[in-house]
């Protein structure tokens, strides 16, 4: 086995040289790199626009870049083997709600954040759609998340609905899991309950999480790995043990504030004297991937 092909099998999540443009606008993506190890626990940091939910969605096959083995998630294209998605094995939970509800012919299968939670169903009738699901840990969950079976989707706060989306999709066990903002609605107990189970999803049966959020509470231990994207470059990817100015600085929450810091007074030089502009080549303008309204995926 060569030394590319050892690499993709030892990684749960691996992006190399990924390029990627909505219609019409500037790359959030040129050159893009990253690797995650399986049982990893990786926190996504950056500014908000730096690129975050856009490389969670490509990753979780929403969007579609150029190239099968350019974004390979447990070694397959999320894009393109949509058995990923149907099997469990690859999980996105994103933070907006929508109306429509994206279903598999052979399972209630669904990429969790594109469902109905505001419309007129009670949280067993959400909970209990979803086929396949092993009913301890739908117990489990349910318990976990101290939902009410009763709850009225349309009526509850929105960090209740919050808990039955989250629900939802960890019912089927995975092997990566996305998760964008997700538990900005949750209370610090119900926050902290969940954080102790993905970590023992990793720890029991390898699981790999990528965890963009804003909110660092008692992530330095939680945490195996961190990732800082600026501007859709990847500044720094690390062990959390060995980022140096956690050593030297009491959390989490203080390090990646003077990194973002740092950033807003780098752009406010930047604003105050602006850089000739220049032309930077790039193949998109030829390359029959760029990403277009036709292109952008939304199951």
């Amino acid at each position: 086995m060569d030394k590319a092909s050892e690499k993709s099998n030892s990684s749960s999540v691996r992006v190399c040289g990924m390029q990627f443009s909505y219609d019409g606008q500037t790359p959030i993506f040129y050159d893009f790199n990253l690797d995650i190890s399986p049982r990893s626990r990786c926190l996504l940091v950056g500014a908000n626009g730096s690129g975050k939910t856009t490389l969670l969605k490509i990753l979780a096959g929403k969007h579609m870049v150029g190239g099968r083995d350019v974004v390979r998630v447990l070694n397959g294209s999320a894009f393109h083997d949509t058995q990923l998605v149907c099997s469990g094995d690859l999980a996105y939970l994103g933070g907006s709600w929508s109306k429509t509800c994206w279903l598999c012919s052979l399972k209630y299968c669904l990429l969790v954040g594109e469902i109905p939670l505001q419309g007129d169903f009670s949280a067993e009738h959400m909970i209990f759609g979803v086929e396949g699901a092993d009913p301890v840990r739908r117990e489990r969950l349910i318990e976990l998340l101290d939902i009410d079976l009763q709850w009225r989707m349309h009526k509850v706060s929105d960090g209740q609905r919050r808990r039955v989306q989250i629900c939802m999709g960890l019912l089927h066990p995975f092997q990566v899991l996305l998760l964008d903002e997700v538990t900005v609605d949750l209370d610090v107990v119900a926050r902290l309950d969940l954080l102790d189970f993905f970590k023992e999803e990793c720890d029991q049966r390898g699981a790999t999480i990528v965890y963009a959020t804003h909110i660092f509470d008692g992530l330095e231990t939680w945490a195996t790995h961190l990732a800082y994207i600026q501007d859709g470059e990847l500044r720094r990817a690390e062990k959390l043990t060995e980022v140096d100015e956690l050593k030297s600085s009491a959390n989490l929450l203080s390090v990646v504030e003077s990194w973002l810091r740092s950033e807003t007074k780098l752009e406010k030089k930047k604003n105050i004297n602006p850089p000739a502009q220049v032309q930077k080549s790039s193949p998109f303008g030829t390359s029959p991937f760029m990403s277009s309204r036709h292109m952008a995926y939304y199951r």
